[in-house]
């Protein structure tokens, strides 16, 4: 059952107009991935996954390691602010390696295979299971939260909702790209008539004279001075929440007219983001103290509950809803990641495979749920936070330490986006920054973030370049293979020959 040759991978036109004419899912020509994602859908894949559970949680955080509110006003602009240089970067890379996957597809282009499967690794294996799982434990809470109003939800009760919303919209994505993208418009435009709704509420306190906690004189007063390193962690509070910036590079291969909207969605979205963040966190100080934030465990509820009366159950459906929303385009993106590192040969080959029919990529998709239903099962996942955010912001300096890289490496490359070079090197100060006193302020946490990054090279070396492995251990993998091909129904992908002539083209430093 293989989709690279022979005539299984073709799949039969309709044969009269009687049968066209019937609404009955049509086999597609060429099995390979569709450009079904226009501008909305590119916009509201980036602002989805953004605004997931990290508004609804990481207020506290960044309040806490900041000390101040106005302090803590300033991460979370100064924080956009560097998603956007972040995301002009990207945008550049996007256009220049057309390829889906993301930094993982960049950084394996640029600096080689084991860089990238390093970046692969510790993505698959943490970062993106921790972090659905998170949101996902989040949908769980807030959806409980009514029923369970004067105590914590039961542990089994929020682990069974949250798996059974993972194995939701797992069968969502993998029946149909298109499906899965309307969920993500809706519930994108959902989870911002949300923050909205608060922000809306927020300003109506404010005119009405409550906004003691933003004056300057109280707003900067500070009980204790925070030191660089509890304010670089309030930055990896606030990174958490930022994080997906740079999903839209995951799908790549399935945007429609990537080099025009590609970086069209990203300049749309980046901006709107921060400024709903930014002034959903006034809308939170407006009516709440900031111990009566640090001391809740709901910051939407809490909000809720003060301002709302016996309308606050809006505000834990609302956020279900974003949570849901962003449950759905985490799936999405991260089954991309996995599909584009089975192409490189660094993961199994089924998971490069996808259905014949609906052309999704369901073992990708099944792997990346099976993953997170395990973190769940572990226990308590939200002490992970720190050690995703680390992570995730060591992969985004090495991929901007790349696009420079890359610039000196192939000079004549065509580039149909070229950013100012103060972009990435402000970028990569700030990291340096970042990163250096979250070292020197939690050597534990960011320890560990290196382990779990460097357990991939005996991984590597013995599962991807090491080529003379036993004929038992080949036999093995060859019929695990077959086995999932014959239950998901996946072959490989045909290769479009235009996309053949583009990477041609573009090896062959000439404007395609």
């Amino acid at each position: 059952m293989d989709g690279q040759n022979g005539s299984s991978s073709i799949c039969p036109r309709p044969r009269s107009a009687a049968t066209a004419g019937k609404k009955k899912k049509k086999i597609p020509d060429r099995v390979t991935l569709k450009k079904e994602i226009g501008l909305l859908s590119a916009c509201t894949i980036i602002i989805g996954n953004i605004i997931g559970s990290g508004i609804f949680i990481s207020p506290k955080g960044v309040l806490e390691h900041s000390g101040s509110v106005g302090l803590a006003l300033v991460v979370w602009l100064l924080g956009g602010c560097i998603a956007a240089l972040g995301s002009l970067c990207y945008a550049e890379l996007g256009v220049t390696i057309p390829k889906s996957g993301g930094d993982y597809s960049y950084v394996t282009e640029i600096f080689g295979g084991l860089m990238g499967f390093l970046l692969l690794w510790s993505a698959v294996l943490i970062m993106y299971p921790t972090t659905l799982a998170v949101i996902a434990l989040t949908f769980s809470n807030y959806v409980l939260q009514p029923v369970f109003s004067n105590c914590v939800p039961p542990y089994m009760a929020t682990r069974m909702l949250s798996a059974t919303c993972l194995l939701l919209l797992t069968w969502v994505n993998c029946s149909s790209v298109r499906m899965a993208t309307r969920i993500q418009d809706i519930f994108t435009v959902g989870k911002l008539m949300a923050l909205g709704l608060i922000i809306v509420v927020g300003l109506v306190q404010i005119f009405n004279g409550h906004y003691e906690a933003l004056t300057p004189q109280v707003a900067f007063s500070l009980d204790r001075v925070p030191s660089v390193g509890q304010i670089a962690l309030a930055f990896l509070q606030a990174s958490f929440a930022f994080s997906g910036w740079n999903f839209l590079n995951y799908v790549t291969e399935e945007v429609v007219e990537p080099r025009r909207n590609l970086p069209r969605a990203i300049y749309i979205s980046i901006p709107l983001v921060t400024f709903v963040y930014t002034l959903t966190n006034i809308a939170y100080f407006s009516s709440m103290s900031p111990e009566e934030l640090l001391s809740s465990n709901a910051v939407a509820v809490t909000f809720g509950e003060k301002l709302l009366g016996m309308f606050s159950v809006i505000m834990p459906i609302s956020v279900a809803l974003s949570t849901f929303g962003g449950i759905n385009g985490y799936l999405f993106t991260s089954s991309r990641l996995c599909f584009s590192g089975a192409r490189e040969g660094h993961l199994p080959s089924l998971l490069a495979m996808i259905h014949y029919k609906n052309c999704t990529p369901i073992p990708a998709l099944l792997v990346c749920c099976a993953a997170t239903i395990v973190i769940l099962c572990i226990g308590e996942t939200h002490n992970l936070i720190n050690y995703v955010s680390f992570i995730n912001y060591l992969s985004y300096g090495v991929t901007i330490a790349g696009l420079l890289y890359y610039r000196w490496k192939k000079p004549n490359l065509y580039r149909p986006i070229k950013v100012n070079l103060l972009v990435p090197v402000c970028y990569l100060m700030f990291w340096a920054l970042l990163l250096g006193f979250s070292l020197y302020s939690e050597p534990v946490v960011c320890g560990v973030g290196l382990v779990i990054m460097l357990t991939g090279v005996p991984v590597y070396f013995l599962g991807v370049h090491w080529k003379e492995k036993p004929k038992c251990i080949y036999n093995f993998i060859e019929r695990a293979t077959y086995v999932g091909q014959r239950l998901c129904f996946v072959v490989f992908p045909q290769i479009d020959p235009i996309e053949i002539s583009r990477q041609l083209f573009r090896l062959l430093e000439l404007p395609v």
